[in-house]
């Protein structure tokens, strides 16, 4: 009786764990946030919170984005070169047309059109031409970045006042960056749901299996690196409104901390398991250790080296209880 005693509850905390990957990464969040604000309690009041939200925005979506292609065991390393080719589109294109509302919209809708046309490229040399997607991937970053300098040589290009203004406004007294969040959650819980989230899944979990059941894995697996391509557009419109402005290169930092927002929010890189609420999470807590290395005092040539320790630990810290979890 004892002994069976004993195995019950690893068993109903690995159901947990498998339903709600992400339980160890809001964990460190909530620690996180409290170290914050103990060391700043002004960053735990409305508007500290809503600044790190502006601030952090673009990461989540790049994360969100990210997430959709991992599912299917693949990676995508040029979300953060589209993010910079959307943001230096729409600003030109915003330029040419004079900054009206009218040409707003119409760079909007030509940013969504260019992230997920480079999406779809990623897609094709990934799964149709079944090249590496590390490498593949790498090599699209490349090629994304030349068209953005291209488009626009030179940072500094200002966004129109109508744009900015809009998304660092307030409606309501409700800053516009709440708005848009909660747009972006109810876009993303609805997406969830379609058959390509649940097939990216299937393909992530066994490939051979969902082929061999009649699924188009091809077909999937672009899907996946479209729907990365529309999310990095999206995160580039929050880097615009963020910034106020173009620039070629303003994406290339980010790819990365994507990729690690994704793993400390429980996403398995292998493919098959995750949720796109522990990678915005992963997105948060990546900010809130940015933002913690500066309340503490760090001194500037010690941050970057402190916040990739504090990440690290964090990764590792969220991959041993997900995995003594599971086990």
């Amino acid at each position: 009786m004892t002994a069976v005693a004993a195995t019950r509850p690893p068993g109903r905390l690995k159901r947990v764990f498998e339903r709600y990957p992400f339980l160890p990464a809001f964990c460190i969040f909530i620690v996180l946030l409290a170290l914050n604000g103990v060391f700043s309690p002004a960053s735990l009041s409305a508007r500290g919170l809503t600044g790190l939200l502006s601030t952090y925005l673009a990461l989540m979506l790049l994360a969100i984005g990210q997430t959709f292609v991992v599912y299917a065991s693949d990676i995508d390393f040029s979300n953060g070169a589209i993010l910079s080719l959307v943001n230096v589109v729409i600003i030109v294109f915003m330029e040419q047309m004079g900054g009206s509302g009218l040409s707003v919209t119409a760079a909007l809708a030509v940013g969504i059109g260019v992230g997920l046309a480079c999406g779809l490229v990623n897609g094709i040399v990934v799964a149709a031409l079944r090249l590496q997607a590390v490498v593949a991937t790498f090599a699209t970053s490349i090629f994304f970045t030349g068209l953005a300098l291209y488009v626009l040589p030179v940072a500094g290009t200002p966004a129109p006042r109508l744009f900015w203004r809009t998304y660092g406004g307030r409606f309501f007294e409700v800053p516009f960056v709440v708005f848009a969040a909660l747009g972006i959650a109810l876009i993303v819980y609805l997406l969830v749901r379609t058959r390509l989230v649940t097939r990216l899944l299937a393909v992530g979990d066994d490939a051979q299996a969902a082929y061999q059941s009649g699924l188009p894995v091809t077909l999937i697996r672009i899907g996946g690196y479209a729907l990365s391509g529309v999310f990095a557009a999206l995160a580039a419109f929050c880097v615009t409104g963020d910034t106020a402005s173009g620039d070629p290169l303003v994406g290339a930092k980010m790819t990365l901390f994507g990729v690690a927002a994704v793993v400390l929010g429980g996403t398995a890189l292998s493919g098959g398991f995750g949720t796109v609420v522990g990678s915005a999470l992963g997105a948060f807590i990546i900010g809130l250790i940015n933002a913690l290395v500066y309340f503490v005092g760090t001194p500037s040539q010690w941050q970057n080296l402190v916040q990739g320790l504090v990440i690290l630990i964090a990764l590792m810290l969220g991959i041993m209880v997900s995995r003594r979890a599971r086990a």
